[in-house]
């Protein structure tokens, strides 16, 4: 059963209306603003007011695409990452009242298939999304309502509280990756989920990190929130160079590829050292294959694996981590905007013209 870290007051509520504004995905880079009807909920379902809904790399993956074949078919409600206020309890439930502050995660497992059976929950065989945070208000199913959502620590912003999903994400990462402290992890990728590594790594699981990126300016972010060292990405033997000589000549114990090309893949196995792992986390393209030295895997036995999404004991681990103030909405939301700015901000993310790492939009 969900539960929260703090248990906080109720605060006072508005009338819910019968309509709202929200952010519709009809195809590729087509997301429009319409006013509809604000969700109706059934039984153990919550009906949120959001104050605060992140933009996120699949986010933006989904607006160039115009679809994911997993969360959401177009027309459809969008947004993942948010945090806001009971407007609304569904008969049955118990553990929320109207009033609370809470943020859900966006997903649910069933606790009852193969894979729920084996502790791969994130795998789930009847795993549910839940999409439509870039709106006024949102509708929470009720099996995340069980499952998988949690009120707010007094403490923290709404924006600090929108961060617990994707952080997730990145803590199940590195848990798969097995770092332990004082372990150098090399971080490939600055991105949001690169630079949530960065901080991850450093401050919750004791690393040494190094950061790798095509840009001076992502380094010199990565190097504030806690890299140790930064190495700038061009010519790859110079690169593999660079990170050997910052490793004693053996390479990282764990490579993080957070930036999902195939040739960062090929990369990631010529960082790692011997006996060393490499996550994959960096999702490549659709029907992307990659090349890889077998002979160089097998005689330096180095574990390849991949990550894919979280899991609700995930989700409550990085909300703790997030009210210790190890990782923050200060680290990493760099903007803020309201609703009717959204179309403008995912094309400017889309098409590369952002220096923002994440904006928070505000309904």
């Amino acid at each position: 059963m969900a539960s929260a870290i703090l248990q906080p007051s109720p605060r006072p509520t508005q009338p819910v209306p019968e309509t709202m504004r929200a952010a519709i995905l009809y195809g590729k880079q087509d997301v429009r603003l319409e006013t509809v009807p604000v969700p109706s909920i059934g039984p153990g379902e919550l009906l949120v007011r959001v104050r605060a809904a992140l933009t996120c790399g699949t986010d933006i993956k989904v607006f160039r695409r115009g679809y994911h074949a997993k969360m959401l078919v177009p027309p459809a409600l969008f947004g993942h990452e948010f945090a806001g206020d009971i407007a609304a309890v569904g008969e049955g439930v118990q553990n929320f009242q109207v009033g609370q502050r809470i943020v859900a995660a966006n997903s649910a497992p069933c606790d009852q298939c193969f894979f729920c059976r084996r502790h791969q929950p994130n795998l789930c065989e009847d795993l549910i999304f839940n999409n439509g945070a870039y709106a006024e208000y949102i509708r929470i199913p009720q099996r995340i309502v069980r499952k998988n959502s949690y009120l707010i620590p007094e403490e923290l912003d709404y924006r600090d509280a929108a961060l617990a999903e994707p952080l997730a994400c990145a803590l199940r990462g590195l848990d798969e990756a097995s770092v332990q402290p004082g372990d150098t992890v090399a971080v490939m990728g600055l991105g949001p989920i690169g630079l949530m590594f960065v901080r991850l790594a450093k401050y919750a699981y004791g690393a040494r990190v190094v950061v790798m990126a095509r840009r001076l300016e992502q380094v010199d972010r990565a190097m504030m929130l806690g890299a140790d060292e930064g190495i700038l990405m061009g010519d790859a033997e110079a690169l593999i160079a660079e990170l050997r000589t910052a490793t004693d000549g053996r390479g990282a114990d764990v490579v993080i590829e957070a930036i999902g090309q195939p040739h960062a893949w090929q990369l990631a196995t010529q960082l790692v050292r011997k006996g060393g792992i490499i996550n994959f986390f960096g999702g490549c393209p659709s029907g992307t294959r990659v090349d890889l030295d077998t002979t160089l895997l097998h005689y330096s036995e180095i574990t390849c694996k991949a990550s894919f999404h979280h899991t609700p004991e995930h989700i409550r681990r990085s909300l703790g981590i997030i009210s210790e103030g190890k990782v923050n909405a200060s680290h990493l939301v760099t903007d803020r905007q309201p609703l009717s700015a959204l179309p403008r901000v995912l094309d400017e993310f889309a098409n590369h013209r952002s220096r923002q790492i994440k904006t928070a939009i505000v309904p």
